[in-house]
């Protein structure tokens, strides 16, 4: 599923084109596991997808003179996109061959890869599906922990998994951006804990307007341009 995010100071409905849309596109790929027999739980996959962009990010490959380096830059300078593609069997063991970094959840597997240009993937990623995302919690999940990072998603909007796995991360990379190297740190040593929960109705209007960092979609895809789709609540932002 592709995504966009344009953060809450950029509006999406500007006309005029700015330097980050003129700038060469890169695009964040992930690929989460999907067997027929053994689909992962829908919020494990959305959690696994969060953590799975912030292990990217803080990989020293990643950073620095780091070989990724330089592909994470000019991702970032741009705008963030991601996109979500499923795999099984051979599909998932050839994603597996190609550089990149595997997160696994309490069920859910997600390979992430360095950004490449949003017209020059890999042949083995290019011809994963898009679609047939679409996963279930076969038990709704826990309340999430107050102490630990929780990634809110809006609940007036109905999105797939995909693209929802996406969104989490977005959220989850905006919170990195706003965190010292202290926090950061301290973050990623614990293993990057995290949850993604749907907030309910009134306490996603205060989440709104908390100043917490809120993704807005590019609208490329399921939902309009500008929606609000998650906020991300980290402790150390509150």
């Amino acid at each position: 599923m592709s995504n966009d995010v344009t953060p809450s100071t950029d509006s999406p409905f500007r006309t005029e084109p700015t330097a980050r849309d003129q700038a060469p596109q890169f695009v964040l790929p992930l690929v989460v596991r999907i067997e027929k027999a053994a689909p992962p739980a829908r919020t494990d996959a959305l959690e696994t997808a969060a953590r799975a962009v912030l292990v990217l990010l803080s990989d020293e490959r990643s950073v620095g003179d780091g070989e990724w380096a330089e592909a994470v830059r000019d991702w970032q300078d741009a705008r963030i996109r991601k996109v979500v593609r499923r795999a099984r069997g051979a599909e998932w063991r050839r994603a597996e061959a190609l550089p990149g970094i595997t997160v696994t959840g309490k069920s859910a597997e997600v390979r992430v890869f360095p950004p490449v240009p949003l017209d020059g993937w890999p042949k083995e990623l290019a011809r994963l599906q898009v679609s047939g995302t679409d996963l279930d919690d076969p038990e709704p999940p826990v309340a999430a922990d107050p102490a630990a990072p929780v990634l809110w998603l809006n609940p007036d909007l109905d999105m797939s998994a995909g693209k929802a796995m996406a969104q989490a991360g977005h959220g989850a990379q905006l919170a990195w951006w706003e965190l010292s190297d202290e926090e950061k740190a301290s973050w990623r040593d614990a293993g990057f804990p995290l949850a993604v929960r749907i907030a309910d109705a009134d306490r996603w209007g205060e989440l709104t307007h908390s100043g917490l960092p809120l993704v807005r979609d590019a609208g490329f895809t399921e939902i309009a341009p500008g929606s609000c789709t998650v906020v991300a609540d980290h402790p150390a932002l509150r």
